[in-house]
């Protein structure tokens, strides 16, 4: 590991003070889940590492009659226990899916946000797009893109409650470059899939940092996250996806439908959506829905399989958000 400044301030206008302009100079210490293990490996090496828990305004959840604000330091335990996140269920499946007390106890809500792609290609040192894509497209690609990866990136992006977020409309605060500086960002355009080595996975700039998460009030709305796992610990899964559900009688006004771990950024399927619209939620219609979601994959030389496990997370995230058996295990 690289020698490195430590900083530990208290206040967002000495957070902002410590950030660099250029990727390299800082990075931002959360939890520690994730920045830890990539600094050992040298695969970030900062000049200096600004600690966000001293910063009491980062922390907490509250609620109100427009939804619920929560601060990016809160914990998934924190989030997973809170009553005010009771009405999201796709938030707290997923979180719940995780299956670790440690990540869930010490992982906080921007942090899972804004982790790193767990690519081995990009952990083991070659870079984000790893030459280009050239070495994922020629290598050992089983748990990559199948979406979105007509560019040099194609690694999943490793978030698991970033699909859900992204289905029941969520907010991020982005704060920077100066104090006086507060972005307000719909989390669907948070995310981007970088062209070139020089682009990270979120619209987050070097001076800026994620404080807050928005949900809006969800009165009538209907959610479910699906993972297909391999096993019951904390691995990655191997396909997700979030829906979120507004109905008319039994019949779906409104649908967001996004896919998880299977593009290099969180995949909202406006086709899948359309396929639900003016329907009820049966078996027929969910399938057709995940038919359509990925009618458009090109998979990888070795992950064609996960076509088949996204178009089944979408159908049993449907009838999960409808109240309906899933038929899994």
């Amino acid at each position: 590991m690289k020698a490195f400044s430590f900083a530990a301030p208290r206040f967002e206008s000495e957070v902002l003070e410590l950030l660099g302009e250029t990727w390299g100079q800082s990075e931002i210490l959360a939890g520690g889940t994730d920045l830890v293990g990539l600094m050992r490996q040298m695969i970030v090496a900062p000049e200096r590492v600004v600690y966000l828990g001293n910063v009491a305004e980062y922390r907490g959840i509250e609620a109100d009659s427009a939804g619920v604000r929560i601060g990016a330091m809160s914990t998934l335990d924190d989030l997973a226990d809170s009553a005010a996140l009771a009405p999201y269920a796709a938030v707290t499946q997923a979180i719940r899916g995780i299956n670790s007390m440690q990540l869930q106890a010490q992982g906080t809500l921007g942090g899972e946000l804004c982790q790193r792609p767990r690519c081995w290609f990009f952990r083991n040192g070659h870079g984000l797009l790893a030459d280009r894509g050239r070495l994922v497209a020629e290598g050992d690609n089983r748990y990559h893109a199948i979406l979105g990866n007509d560019g040099p990136a194609k690694f999943v992006h490793p978030s698991r409650v970033a699909p859900a977020l992204v289905a029941l409309g969520a907010q991020v605060r982005l704060a920077g470059p100066t104090a006086e500086d507060e972005t307000i960002l719909p989390i669907e355009y948070f995310f981007r899939i970088p062209r070139d080595e020089s682009e990270r996975e979120t619209m987050l700039l070097p001076s800026q940092v994620l404080t807050h998460l928005m949900l809006p009030a969800v009165d009538g709305v209907a959610s479910a996250t699906y993972e297909v796992r391999q096993g019951a610990g904390p691995d990655y899964p191997l396909a997700a996806a979030a829906a979120a559900l507004r109905f008319d009688g039994p019949y779906v006004r409104e649908a967001r439908i996004v896919l998880g771990h299977a593009a290099p950024m969180p995949w909202r399927s406006a086709a899948a959506e359309r396929a639900m619209i003016g329907l009820p939620v049966t078996p027929e219609t969910v399938k057709a829905a995940g038919e359509a979601a990925v009618a458009a994959a090109t998979p990888l030389a070795s992950n064609r399989y996960k076509v088949q496990l996204a178009r089944v997370s979408v159908e049993r995230a449907l009838l999960m958000a409808a109240g309906l058996e899933t038929g899994g295990f």
